[in-house]
């Protein structure tokens, strides 16, 4: 699988080359290129799930991810407890426990899926 998605801004191409993203979901190259990456995700017509719910935001079909305020609010915790003296190696080493589901109902109508309500009714949010 290629770790690049070469020639993004072309469209004309005929295919969509998909890197692994949970290795580059927090790139700059990729989440500087949502609106792109997302658009180009729906006009394929290809279901695409992202780790954030910034895709989602400018048109991705489905975000599962970590809650990115929770996670920051984490790390402030961190920086604080360091600041005031822990050694870092001493921390524990805390796992993301809140995780929303995020789904934008226009993109699945427009790619001409129907979304199950059970799906739906564990939704954190539905933009419409």
């Amino acid at each position: 699988m290629p770790t690049l998605v070469p020639r993004l801004m072309q469209p004309s191409r005929q295919w969509v080359a998909i890197a692994p993203m949970q290795s580059l979901s927090a790139s700059a190259f990729l989440n500087g290129r949502r609106v792109q990456l997302a658009h180009l995700a729906t006009f394929y017509r290809l279901p695409a799930i992202y780790g954030v719910r910034d895709f989602v935001e400018v048109g991705g079909l489905i975000s599962y991810g970590g809650d990115l305020i929770d996670s920051n609010r984490q790390a402030g915790r961190y920086v604080g407890r360091i600041l005031k003296g822990a050694k870092p190696a001493e921390l524990p080493i805390v796992k993301e426990d809140k995780f929303e589901l995020v789904i934008n109902a226009q993109t699945a109508r427009m790619l001409g899926l129907t979304v199950p309500s059970s799906l739906l009714s564990r939704a954190d949010e539905i933009i419409d």
